[in-house]
């Protein structure tokens, strides 16, 4: 191989490495909160199913090619001063995705007004500037264990193409 090929291949390389670098994102995901306003909230199937959020979404996401950066769960426990406080303080939120060394973080809640359907949502954060960047809504209907998976793969979508904007890419 000559000088000049090897070269060539370096530079190909540099470039593959700083665009592979550019087109993913750091993300930290919150557990989601559960806005459970029927006429029995609090149901432990819903709980359950509440808590199983966070991992799904980072399971998704992270096939999409981001980076999850870890929070301990103490840390957001120490940041949430009541229910809602992260979802209204974006401040907040991003310091908390700030800590873990992300560029965003993701604050999701499941909203439950009626037991035929639910709303995952979720604010992008930009742990930077602390502006929510992205605030994304997913109608879920029917059997709500036959649907979640399909409603954060669908939240999922909408978090990657935000933040593929956001990158220009």
């Amino acid at each position: 191989m000559s000088f000049l090929s090897k070269v060539i291949s370096i530079m190909v390389l540099a470039v593959l490495v700083s665009l592979t670098a550019n087109a993913s994102s750091s993300l930290a995901v919150l557990d989601f909160e559960l806005n459970d306003v029927t006429s029995n909230p609090g149901v432990a199937e819903e709980v359950e199913r509440t808590a199983s959020l966070k991992r799904m979404l980072e399971e998704s996401l992270s096939a999409k090619g981001h980076r999850i950066a870890a929070i301990a769960p103490t840390a957001q426990t120490d940041a949430t001063k009541g229910f809602g406080y992260l979802w209204d303080h974006s401040d907040e939120a991003a310091a908390l995705g700030k800590s873990s060394g992300s560029e965003f973080v993701v604050v999701g809640r499941l909203h439950k007004p009626s037991f035929l359907f639910v709303y995952l949502m979720a604010h992008l954060i930009d742990t930077r500037t602390g502006d929510v960047v992205g605030d994304f809504i997913v109608e879920v209907k029917g059997q709500q264990q036959n649907f979640t998976a399909r409603g954060i793969e669908a939240l999922a979508r909408q978090i990657d193409e935000r933040l593929k904007t956001i990158r220009g890419s």
